[in-house]
């Protein structure tokens, strides 16, 4: 099963599928269940990126399994909260949702004007993964390990550069925080994705990139990107031959992971929540599919709303004070 998913999720081909809606047959719903109809799910960020991969991989997956119909929907923009922007304003009547993650819901809400307020416009309803960061480089660059983008930072201040997918995302935000725990002077050149900013990286456009595992977990296979290493306290399942940043530096303490989730406009019944919560949790537990977003570079979690929003919640507190002590400011 995952041999035949795999391909389908290829980076290559993302483009293509982002013009088509995921072509599961839908078997036709009374009136009165839920769904009697297609199913969006807006993904915030561009074909290819970490957040997309999941989402096709979880809907494809989820579509299978019960025969809804859901359509995956790209919005991409402004670190990921013009597409969660878009998902408040819908009606809350299940048939809207949006792959939401820790950029555009515990991140970006303190570096942009948003709209929305996570805690309060949005309904947790699965959350699908986590996933420490990679930062990478290309597989040609002189640097081996953070330790050597340290010495030449310091050789020659505001000469290395790093991509992000975009102002006021995590990536962004562990570049930042990384420079100022190492005190050095590194630019960030931010992006309108991960796929550009991956295809940067590779021909040396810029020095390094901080990117969600999935996104760069391809062409690091393919040897077109040397992975430095994760930003988590432990080493990552996926890369367990990538040290971490505390292993590689003195950043003894350096922990910063993504998550990936569902979500719905608040107000959606809690019926329709427990429904979509309960399919996509099946899902998760299966080995099939636990394998297939491991593969990725992510694992899978699978929780109840009530523990995702507790996660959503804190997390969006924790960041205010991290962002502040970065000093982090939109270019």
């Amino acid at each position: 099963m995952i041999r035949k998913l795999l391909p389908l999720l290829a980076i290559s081909t993302l483009p293509a599928l982002a013009l088509l809606p995921l072509q599961v047959s839908a078997q036709t719903a009374s009136a009165t269940s839920y769904p009697n109809k297609p199913i969006r799910m807006i993904v915030p960020f561009p074909p290819g990126g970490g957040t997309d991969i999941l989402a096709r991989i979880v809907g494809t997956r989820v579509s299978e399994a019960t025969k809804w119909t859901i359509v995956i929907d790209n919005k991409p923009g402004a670190g990921g909260t013009i597409g969660i922007s878009e998902a408040v304003r819908q009606p809350a009547t299940g048939y809207e949702m949006v792959m939401g993650q820790k950029d555009n819901l515990a991140v970006a809400p303190w570096l942009y004007k948003v709209s929305y307020d996570p805690s309060k416009d949005l309904a947790a309803v699965a959350m699908v993964a986590d996933s420490p960061l990679v930062i990478v480089t290309a597989a040609g660059s002189p640097f081996r390990n953070m330790a050597d983008v340290i010495a030449a930072a310091k050789a020659a201040p505001d000469t290395i550069t790093y991509g992000s997918p975009g102002n006021g995302t995590t990536t962004h935000l562990v570049g930042e925080m990384f420079k100022l725990a190492a005190g050095i002077k590194i630019s960030h050149v931010p992006y309108k994705g991960s796929n550009p900013a991956v295809i940067d990286t590779i021909s040396g456009q810029v020095s390094m990139m901080v990117s969600s595992i999935p996104s760069a977990m391809s062409q690091v296979k393919a040897g077109k990107l040397r992975a430095l290493a994760v930003t988590s306290a432990k080493r990552s399942p996926s890369l367990p031959d990538v040290p971490t940043i505390a292993e590689s530096t003195a950043l003894k303490d350096f922990d910063v992971s993504s998550w990936y989730g569902l979500f719905m406009p608040a107000g959606t019944p809690k019926d329709v929540i427990a429904t979509v919560n309960a399919a996509v949790n099946k899902q998760l537990m299966l080995p099939e599919m636990k394998e297939a977003i491991h593969a990725q570079g992510a694992e899978a979690r699978p929780m109840t709303p009530q523990a995702f929003s507790a996660l959503v919640t804190d997390d969006f507190q924790k960041w205010k004070g991290i962002v502040a002590a970065s000093g982090a400011k939109l270019e």
